[in-house]
């Protein structure tokens, strides 16, 4: 385990990952929009403090949607040694993650509807921590196909119980 140590993951999540956030981001400002609006139709006496919510929501929505993605692309990296795998995501907040090889319980991928729609998808990693499993977002789907292939080897080969 000499070679598990903090340090930078050195691949980036792939380029698609900021249109994603971005529709993301999108459905996630639209919908309150979208209900604020409708009751400010049906709500006539709340209309003018119902228009101006979801003005305010838009705006709000609007600039996350504009800067967020771009900032998160830049931050979001990970990295699979035959030693660990390592994580580094957040904005403000930033996390960095190393699981060992010998305490990966599963290796899952998920692809939601958004996802499949720009061929991305998610692995999950799932250790013994408390902490919880390591997601690695925004990859390419056939990478994170064969990226789970991969770990799946990897700990399989990896002496330890994974507890």
């Amino acid at each position: 385990m000499t070679g598990v140590r903090l340090r930078p993951p050195r691949n980036a999540v792939d380029r698609r990952a900021v249109a994603w956030w971005r529709a993301q981001l999108l459905v996630a400002a639209a919908v309150p929009v979208a209900v604020l609006a409708v009751l400010g139709v049906f709500l006539g006496p709340a209309r003018a403090w119902l228009f101006g919510a979801a003005g305010v929501v838009a705006v709000l929505g609007l600039a996350a949607t504009a800067l967020l993605p771009a900032w998160w692309f830049r931050v979001h990296r990970w990295e699979v040694t035959e030693d660990a795998v390592y994580v580094r995501t957040g904005a403000l907040w930033q996390e960095w993650r190393i699981a060992p090889m010998s305490r990966i319980q599963t290796v899952d991928t998920v692809r939601g509807p958004l996802e499949q729609l720009f061929r991305l998808a998610t692995v999950t990693v799932t250790t013994a921590s408390s902490k919880g499993a390591l997601r690695i977002e925004g990859l390419d789907h056939e990478l994170a196909a064969g990226l789970a292939e991969r770990l799946t080897a990897i700990t399989r080969s990896t002496p330890g119980d994974a507890t």
